[in-house]
């Protein structure tokens, strides 16, 4: 199964779009159409990457609109980049999301005490390779950290994509501490500061910031995508999130619409158009004395 990518819009603007097609040339959402697993009796799994290792546009699957492109954050109708905290440039990771899962925003976690964040459940890929916006990659899971943003669980599973020439000396979260030495520490780090320079205070973490297991992190995954389940099928209330999708079969889902209807999503969106100029405030670093 193989994915392709269209651009709308302006990059590094408002009207900036990446929808998303199968094989057969029919638009589908990343949120709800792309499936979970890459192959289930491993346990490998599909990820779309919404941010490629090194840059700071924080772009993400826009769960309030139809179909879900990739669309970059705002703030104040603002484009939001992330600040480099020193010594983190950008993004230190492939990110993105698992499609078909979702953190229950009414669930609470039993082990961290809160509820999810109402997103597909987040991914950093750590392999050698730099991914492209909007690449759909298979990966291996390592484990999963539990990040407590602003009052909701936020889980950041750690992967790798099979086909990274380290994937096969990787198969747990203790390979990663042994093989890749202080790159653990630096993802607790830089997901505790990121929102610093915003203005806001550290992010704090579950489990005294200790990285669980593989184990411990597909059967997180596994639970989010029964949530996930559960919204795409009307038994959990969707709220603002937009579930339209093309390939989930209309008897599992109500929210099913048409190759014409997903036509019609798309032409209505802004035609490609050249990209704008990155702000230059993107690459200054950010200082502040660690607490």
């Amino acid at each position: 199964m193989s994915f392709t990518v269209e651009e709308r819009g302006n990059l590094n603007s408002l009207s900036y779009r990446l929808f998303f097609k199968n094989d057969k040339g029919k638009y589908v959402s990343p949120f709800h159409d792309i499936p979970i697993y890459a192959d289930e009796s491993q346990n490998i799994f599909h990820m779309v990457v919404e941010v490629p290792r090194w840059t700071n546009a924080k772009m993400e699957i826009a769960t309030k609109d139809p179909l879900n492109p990739v669309k970059q954050d705002v703030k104040k109708g603002k484009l939001r980049f992330v600040a480099n905290v020193f010594p983190h440039k950008g993004y230190i990771w492939n990110y993105g999301a698992i499609p078909q899962t979702w953190e229950d925003p009414s669930h609470k976690d039993g082990d961290t005490g809160y509820c999810g964040d109402n997103d597909p459940i987040d991914v950093c890929e750590i392999g050698s390779k730099v991914c492209s916006r909007g690449d759909v990659i298979k990966v291996k899971v390592l484990g999963v950290l539990a990040m407590i943003d602003e009052g909701e669980t936020d889980w950041k599973v750690i992967a790798i994509n099979v086909e990274d020439a380290e994937a096969n000396d990787l198969n747990n979260i203790s390979d990663v501490q042994r093989l890749k030495p202080g790159y653990l520490e630096s993802t607790v780090d830089w997901f505790r500061r990121y929102k610093v320079p915003d203005g806001k205070p550290e992010n704090q973490f579950a489990f005294n910031c200790e990285f669980k297991d593989k184990d411990f992190a597909i059967k997180v995954i596994k639970n989010t995508h029964n949530f996930w389940k559960d919204l795409i099928s009307q038994k959990s209330e969707a709220g603002e999130l937009n579930c339209k999708n093309t390939c989930v079969s209309a008897s599992d889902s109500p929210y099913h619409c048409s190759a014409e209807e997903a036509k019609a999503v798309v032409s209505e969106t802004s035609p490609p158009g050249n990209e704008e100029p990155i702000p230059s405030s993107v690459d200054k670093w950010f200082y502040y004395e660690r607490k």
